[in-house]
């Protein structure tokens, strides 16, 4: 059995050039824009949207080093994963794994081309978002459908849709908050911000259980680590003017310091990989807000990325898909 793995990112322009494009990408994708007539109306409002955004968005790309991380982190996790399952008793020394953004390069098409040459038995689709929703997962395995076509190759799929609850991805999310925590004030002084990227309300209320499996991963990992700190949760990155799930960040940070809260620990809950909504939302927008407000004790925790403890379980999901 040969075994072929897709892991599924949302993607980033790999260049200030590549802002505006990206961004139509996006907004262009039927599962984030969708309305009646949206059929007719989606591109060009996406050309709108994308024109209007990229000339503020180039500012924060330009501040994190002109272009998006998301791509070479995900590599690296690719690596990482392919090494791991290639690796010990029972390891399949041809593994693969193939990377499959969203909205920019390397498409899915390209991911889909790169393990035709492979030809694996077995392929697993492991999109990298530990909650499930339709504007995220549900986007990425529907392009996956759309563009696959077995083409005198016919592998058995199997499709991972949610690790929010997994025990191992878990633990290393405890892992690299203690070790953000490492050299820290008292932890019962300090204030847990788990940050989700949010969603439209309308999204949660037609049966999205995004919100419902965010919940559930900060419970998990709250119990897990022990802390004696307070816990919050908000969510970050809203776009446009409907209703999006709050508590936003923003507002979270302008409470606690009005509490006169001085020690800050932000979790990206909903993010394995550090990329613009980390490096600049959190760690430069926020802390800055923080600092300006007399907080003057703001950190964020890192995203996963390609840590050992999460590679292992990355593996371990690929292995009981497979079973």
């Amino acid at each position: 059995m040969k075994l072929g793995v897709v892991l599924f990112q949302l993607g980033g322009p790999d260049s200030l050039a590549s802002i505006e494009p990206f961004l139509y990408n996006l907004f262009c994708d039927p599962d984030i824009i969708d309305f009646p007539f949206a059929r007719m109306a989606r591109r060009p409002l996406a050309r709108l949207i994308a024109s209007t955004r990229a000339r503020h968005v180039a500012r924060n790309y330009a501040a994190i080093g002109g272009r998006s991380p998301i791509l070479e982190n995900t590599m690296r996790q690719a690596a990482a994963l392919e090494a791991a399952l290639r690796a010990g008793p029972g390891g399949d020394p041809g593994a693969r794994v193939v990377v499959a953004m969203r909205y920019w390069r390397p498409f899915t098409e390209e991911a889909i081309h790169a393990l035709e040459r492979h030809a694996p038995d077995e392929v697993v689709l492991l999109p990298l978002y530990p909650q499930y929703s339709r504007t995220t997962t549900g986007s990425s395995l529907n392009e996956w459908r759309r563009r696959f076509h077995t083409n005198g190759w016919n592998p058995r799929v199997h499709a991972i849709e949610e690790f929010h609850e997994d025990a191992a991805y878990l633990d290393a999310v405890v892992e690299a908050v203690n070790a953000a925590l490492a050299g820290a004030a008292d932890a019962a002084e300090t204030d847990f911000v788990f940050s989700a990227h949010s969603v439209p309300l309308a999204v949660v209320e037609q049966g999205d259980p995004y919100q419902r499996q965010i919940e559930r991963t900060v419970e998990l990992v709250w119990q897990r680590g022990g802390w004696r700190g307070r816990r919050h949760l908000c969510y970050q990155s809203k776009v446009g003017a409907s209703r999006w799930l709050r508590p936003s960040m923003h507002e979270t940070v302008k409470r606690l310091a009005e509490e006169e809260r001085r020690h800050v620990l932000v979790i990206p809950i909903s993010f394995v990989s550090d990329h613009v909504e980390t490096l600049h939302e959190i760690a430069i927008e926020q802390r800055r807000q923080a600092h300006g407000l007399g907080i003057e004790d703001f950190r964020m925790v890192p995203g996963l990325n390609d840590s050992p403890r999460f590679i292992a379980a990355l593996a371990g999901l690929v292995r009981r898909a497979l079973r």
